[in-house]
């Protein structure tokens, strides 16, 4: 049997003086590389985000965004913007010496993998996006102001319940201010359910003992409050930011696998981003916001086997 070719180099890089960014550079040394951008934020990559790839064939480097995962500190939001991760990842390709890179990113990661595009499309060859999120305030409100509420009435009276009954502050910074200010018993139970909401709608048909399988085995803490940290500030840019701005990718091919039945992120949002492309192509397939749907994972690996972005 041939010997695998396959190596990692797994590291820190220190982004500011406050953040370290744990990344992992796999595969093969090739000019073609990929580059995984996670979502939440703060959910940070897994081992099982490896399953994607060939690293025989592949190069492919993974990194947990500021604050996520094993990145240090864990869970600081402090010098945590959309900016801040926009020039982390042009410092990370700089010192990996990458010059342009394929960006895969699913959910949050297609938000950033856009924005980190409009603003350096002369680093990015490639686009595949899974399950848009456009982070604007149609997104924001389908998530949290009524449209997640009329699908799952259940979910959202579990999550809304734990929310401000005499306070002024909305639901996104009550979760935050708890998360921060809390208890110790506060900050671990706010931190849950804001998870527990957000995994019950990620998956078409998915249990409650599965949520809870999920939340055993992913870094909770930090995706919380990430994303209320990040919600709270409408992502760090202006409103249609992006949908504003991609006549900077017209050069660019992108390819977006979207799931039907997507709770979190309403399959118009992906059609919508489709349509004011000039070099993309959607493919709309059976299946929630999960990347481990059957067909959604499928076209995933197809197009990433297919090398051709």
């Amino acid at each position: 049997m041939e010997k695998s070719k396959f190596k990692t180099k797994t590291d820190f890089l220190e982004v500011s003086v406050t953040h370290k960014i744990y990344y992992e550079d796999c595969g093969i040394p090739i000019d073609e590389t990929i580059l995984f951008i996670h979502g939440g934020p703060g959910a940070g990559f897994s081992d099982r985000d490896k399953r994607f790839f060939n690293f025989d064939k592949q190069r492919v480097v993974f990194f947990d965004q500021r604050g996520a995962s094993k990145s240090i500190p864990f869970g600081c939001i402090e010098e945590n913007t959309t900016q801040d991760l926009v020039s982390d990842i042009t410092k990370l390709i700089n010192y990996l010496g990458i010059d342009r890179v394929l960006l895969f990113g699913g959910s949050w990661g297609t938000t950033l993998g856009l924005v980190y595009a409009i603003e350096n499309p002369n680093r990015v060859k490639g686009l595949l996006l899974r399950g848009v999120f456009l982070a604007n305030k149609a997104s924001i409100d389908h998530y949290l102001e009524g449209g997640v509420e009329k699908e799952f009435p259940e979910i959202w009276n579990r999550f809304s319940q734990n929310g401000p009954k005499t306070s002024t502050l909305s639901i996104t910074d009550y979760y935050l201010n708890k998360m921060i200010n809390g208890t110790s018993t506060e900050k671990q139970f706010f931190s849950y359910e804001w998870a527990f909401y957000e995994i019950s709608i990620y998956k078409k048909g998915i249990t409650k003992e599965e949520v809870e399988a999920v939340l055993e085995r992913i870094p909770y803490e930090s995706l919380s409050i990430m994303e209320t940290h990040y919600l709270r500030n409408n992502y760090f840019f202006e409103e249609n930011y992006i949908l504003d701005n991609l006549n900077k990718l017209k050069h660019i091919p992108v390819k977006i696998v979207h799931g039907k039945e997507d709770a979190i992120c309403p399959v118009r949002f992906a059609v919508e981003l489709d349509s004011l492309l000039k070099n993309s192509v959607l493919f709309i397939v059976e299946g929630g916001h999960s990347d481990s749907e059957p067909e959604i994972e499928h076209k995933l690996i197809d197009i990433i086997n297919s090398g051709v972005w």
